[in-house]
């Protein structure tokens, strides 16, 4: 009769475990609160505080090019009073004004620097938007693959304490027959509790796992809600060359460098195109008592004790850093690639060893163990080992497809495009 029950239970569950369903093409349903990855990215991108935030970088930006393509305004002034000649022949009085029109002219290679250094913000901008959802995209399908991993813990620890609590009647009926001892029972009473620590161990794992998940979509799940889907397939083959190759000319975060390095140097133009100072074209009207006039003028303010020294060696330094930042963001990129390629490939070829042998041999030494327990020739222990050991097993076994899948979840981002 154990036997048999054994046989149900761990059918169920190597069932459970080793199905290989096809991709996470499931959609929303609206009645369970079912989501499948391609609805939670889409929620996370549509909800997600942090890339808003980056999409008003993008606008500020946008306003900033606007800005650096404006003119000078010109400045108009004004004054007014009554006035009057003091020679008591004539005695005239009239109101004194005058008027005075000014207009700032700058230098082109002034202008033209701090345009191309607003055209380069803009540009860094839009690659920093393209960088933020980048990893989130990233981040949520990880989160979602630990929570799928996660969810199937669960499952086998709860199917594991309904296996054992089987065991557990089946021994006392033995018992009570005086086919065993009370020492039978008291280990399978071990083995129910340590099945039941599993199970709440497991339900505080999944309960922080959907935290996070629901953490990254801004809370757009809620607090009641299951996924479906599956991890990825194990058959992957990629060139390492062609992807850091790829990698280094499209990846969001080299570009972002990229433009802040371009639009550091205009600024350092900018700054030392401002050392020759903008020219002031004024004119004046200028009415009184006894006189009329009309006047132009010239304002150059003169760059004669400082001609900022300070800006320029700031904007030098900005420069340098941007530079620095740029060639330590290639060579990190380039050993996340070899990183998370290399993980791949373990991966791979730890489920090659499940897939190909690990798995059923797991699976046979349960089978023999639960034969020689119905002929006499194994204990009870011996069974509860057999069922331990495949259920570990079939758990590492999902452990590596978790593994795998978040692998190549993080390669996609050292690369920057699906592989």
């Amino acid at each position: 009769m154990i036997s048999r029950i054994l046989v149900s239970v761990l059918l169920l569950s190597g069932a459970g475990s080793l199905s290989h369903t096809a991709g996470t093409a499931w959609a929303i349903d609206p009645l369970t609160g079912t989501y499948s990855l391609d609805s939670i990215v889409a929620l996370a991108i549509e909800r997600s505080p942090t890339l808003a935030g980056a999409e008003g970088f993008v606008r500020q930006s946008h306003g900033q090019q606007i800005a650096a393509g404006a003119y000078p305004n010109p400045s108009l002034s004004g004054t007014a009073g009554r006035g009057a000649i003091r020679d008591p022949s004539t005695g005239a009085r009239i109101t004194e004004r005058t008027v005075t029109l000014e207009q700032p002219l700058e230098w082109t290679g002034k202008r033209q620097a701090r345009q191309e250094a607003a055209n380069a913000g803009v540009a860094g901008a839009s690659a920093a938007l393209d960088e933020t959802r980048l990893t989130l995209i990233t981040d949520v399908k990880v989160a979602f693959y630990h929570l799928l991993f996660t969810q199937r813990d669960a499952e086998m620890t709860a199917q594991n304490v309904t296996t054992v609590e089987e065991v557990l009647r089946t021994v006392k009926a033995r018992v009570a027959a005086g086919e065993a001892t009370s020492f039978d029972t008291m280990k399978a009473s071990v083995e129910v509790q340590k099945a039941q620590k599993e199970v709440a161990r497991a339900q505080n794992a999944l309960v922080v796992a959907k935290t996070r998940l629901n953490t990254l979509t801004a809370g757009g799940l809620g607090t009641q809600f299951s996924i479906q889907g599956d991890f990825q397939s194990g058959k992957h083959t990629f060139d390492l060359d062609r992807l850091t190759t790829n990698a280094l000319e499209q990846h969001p975060t080299l570009q972002r460098l990229a433009k802040l390095a371009e639009q550091a140097g205009h600024t350092v133009q900018y700054e030392r195109a401002s050392r020759v100072p903008n020219l002031s074209v004024q004119g004046s009207y200028h009415r009184e008592a006894g006189d009329e006039s009309l006047t132009a003028g010239l304002s150059v303010p003169i760059p004669l004790w400082y001609r900022r020294q300070g800006e320029i060696e700031t904007a030098l330094g900005t420069q340098y850093r941007a530079d620095a930042d740029r060639r330590r963001a290639r060579s990190e990129l380039e050993q996340a690639i070899t990183q998370h390629a290399q993980e791949v490939r373990t991966a791979q070829d730890q489920l090659h060893v499940f897939e190909t042998g690990l798995l059923k041999q797991a699976e046979q030494t349960l089978t023999a163990a639960r034969t020689s327990f119905r002929q006499g020739a194994a204990s009870l222990l011996d069974v509860l080992d057999a069922q331990r050991v495949y259920r570990q097993t079939v758990l590492e076994y999902a452990q590596v497809r978790a593994d795998l899948s978040i692998a190549l979840v993080r390669l996609e981002r050292a690369v920057g495009a699906p592989l």
